[in-house]
């Protein structure tokens, strides 16, 4: 990793790790802010991971303008599908202290669902970004892609209490 890479990197884990994501059971009231802070987080998040890209790639003028609005389109897919996984882990804390075991299976199956459909996200776009950038640029946005968002998941992870048998 080059020394942009580190110094973005670090930033944006700063950034997660200021912002947390406390997505345990609460009230209702407090679920509202709650709800709001993760929207907000994951906003964030995005601006954070378009500057890392952006200070990374080292595009050309004819390439950035072919690649920026392919970006925005899979980042919009992969919000949609970063949805269903949030409200996986919403359902989850709101019933982490009386969870079944059917509930913590379908959890299971639930978030598997979710890096199945990443991973298919990822593979429908590899061919759209390559028309526009070398194979080895994009390699280099998808191993991005990859690390940015286990550092994410890595710092939600952290938030969310395992299953206790």
């Amino acid at each position: 990793m080059n020394q942009k890479t580190l110094i973005a990197t670090g930033l944006l884990v700063g950034l997660l790790m200021m912002t947390g994501t406390t997505a345990l059971a609460q009230d209702s009231r407090a679920q509202a802010a709650v709800d709001e802070d993760i929207k907000l987080f994951r906003k964030d998040v995005r601006s954070g991971k378009k500057q890392i890209i952006a200070a990374n790639m080292s595009l050309t003028d004819s390439e950035a303008q072919q690649f920026w609005p392919i970006y925005d389109q899979y980042t919009a897919e992969l919000a949609t599908i970063t949805d269903s996984k949030y409200s996986l882990i919403k359902e989850y804390a709101q019933n982490y202290v009386t969870l079944t075991g059917e509930q913590a299976e379908q959890y299971v199956k639930g978030r598997a669902a979710v890096e199945q459909s990443i991973m298919e996200l990822r593979l429908k776009y590899f061919p759209i970004f390559r028309k526009v950038l070398s194979g080895k640029s994009t390699a280099l946005f998808f191993q991005m892609d990859w690390r940015l968002g286990l550092i994410v998941d890595l710092q939600v992870a952290s938030q969310i209490p395992l299953v206790e048998p």
